[in-house]
């Protein structure tokens, strides 16, 4: 198998050694060239066109966003950011995926020697997602292997856990792609829409910034979720980035629990967690949808939310940007309809009401 061409723009020396090491230490990836700025990244591209490029958000001489325009306007390559945790940077990161990249990965750092294999694990899966975002058919991917299992935060849901009542509520995951495809579903959403709770993967710290601008263009509420928030109609919760959201129930109130944790199939937050916990306290009166994004996450969740009798949607191959989380749910007999992006957001109304 080929490997996986990646080539590191970033203005420090550090960073792009860091980079290089991390990525190189997985046997897909391949560093094809090292850039310190926009210019010399172009000249690197004459010698070897990249698979995908890792690009800093602020850099001399030309700054990402720009060179991420005359990328996708010259030669589409997908580009993955790489930003420093700064409220500044994660708002700028985040117009960079309106621009078309395809995901945000934190700049390495030092830490704890479980810190430092969680981050190498993010980097790197985030890399090989980009890699399989292509226009048009999606090539087939690798299963990567989990390292947990949602069991590690919630044991599995007992068969008959939740009675059917009057009032629902949507769970929601997502991964790369997701950014783009949950503001295409929540601006399609009426004010009065059932309570929604997402899992979408990114970056700690981004996901505020994430939720404050997707407020601004939907007629339901968006906020980044915190501990025991209530879940209520017109209202979207996003999991706050590394860390894990469940959905709990007391009484007729949905709130939300966060929690740390291992990384469940190899993220934090995990679809898995959110859609078991749902499993459990929502059970029939849950609406489950999983959207693009690369490997399983999700697909297990999905399967339990499907025998605990809720209803679930996956986005199908057309419209994915990285047809992975939604293709394993659809393999695991978890998902009773496959539908375009742009019909889920009415599929949702129809059966949350």
């Amino acid at each position: 198998m080929n490997k996986i061409k990646v080539l590191i723009v970033d203005d420090s020396a550090l960073v792009r050694q860091t980079l290089a090491a991390i990525l190189s230490s997985d046997p897909q990836l391949e560093i094809c060239g090292m850039a310190a700025d926009p210019f010399a990244a172009a000249e690197r591209m004459k010698e070897c066109i990249p698979d995908v490029i890792t690009l800093d958000v602020e850099m001399p001489k030309m700054d990402g966003i720009t060179f991420l325009q005359k990328i996708m306007t010259q030669h589409p390559i997908p580009v993955v950011m790489c930003s420093t945790l700064t409220v500044a940077g994660s708002e700028t990161a985040l117009k960079a995926l309106e621009y078309g990249a395809v995901d945000i990965i934190v700049k390495p750092k030092l830490g704890t020697k479980q810190f430092i294999e969680e981050s190498r694990i993010l980097i790197c899966d985030t890399v090989k997602a980009a890699s399989h975002a292509r226009p048009g058919k999606i090539s087939p991917m690798r299963q990567v292997a989990p390292k947990y299992t949602a069991d590690v935060i919630m044991e599995k849901p007992l068969s008959q856990a939740m009675i059917q009542t009057t009032e629902k509520v949507v769970v929601v995951g997502a991964s790369t792609g997701g950014t783009e495809a949950l503001r295409i579903f929540l601006e399609m959403l009426p004010e009065d829409t059932p309570g929604i709770v997402i899992v979408q993967h990114m970056p700690e710290n981004f996901t505020a910034a994430f939720a404050k601008r997707l407020d601004t263009l939907c007629r339901v509420t968006v906020k980044e979720a915190a501990h025991n928030d209530t879940v209520v109609r017109g209202r979207a919760l996003i999991a706050p980035g590394n860390h894990h959201l469940l959905l709990k129930r007391s009484g007729a109130r949905y709130y939300i629990e966060i929690k740390e944790g291992p990384l469940v199939s190899r993220h934090r937050p995990s679809v898995d967690v959110l859609f078991r916990s749902a499993a459990r306290y929502a059970g029939k009166n849950a609406v489950g949808v999983i959207m693009t994004g690369m490997g399983d996450d999700g697909a297990r969740g999905m399967k339990e939310l499907f025998d605990a009798g809720s209803y679930t949607i996956a986005q199908d191959e057309a419209s994915c940007i990285v047809y992975g989380m939604p293709h394993e749910a659809v393999k695991l007999g978890g998902v009773h309809r496959s539908m375009a992006l742009q019909n889920i957001a009415a599929e949702v109304v129809r059966h949350g009401n």
